[in-house]
């Protein structure tokens, strides 16, 4: 089950999370933060294995764990 959130403000849609993600869980969405980016999310939540690759490639601590933000 897919328990990170996103906060979408901080989003500057550089797509290293995306690139780096080894089940390509996450994608663009058509959504547009306050600042104009197009924000990431979880295109297929189901195959998250929570390894934290998303954590640690973005720049702009985009990913916290629920519950932590």
């Amino acid at each position: 089950m897919f328990k990170i959130k996103i906060l979408e403000e901080r989003c500057k849609s550089c797509g290293l999370c995306i690139h780096f993600c080894p089940k390509k869980v996450l994608d663009f969405s058509s959504k547009r933060n306050f600042q104009g980016y197009r924000v990431v999310y979880a295109k297929y939540p189901e195959r998250c294995n929570m390894c934290g690759i998303c954590y640690l490639m973005c720049p702009d601590v985009v990913f916290v764990e629920e519950g932590q933000e």
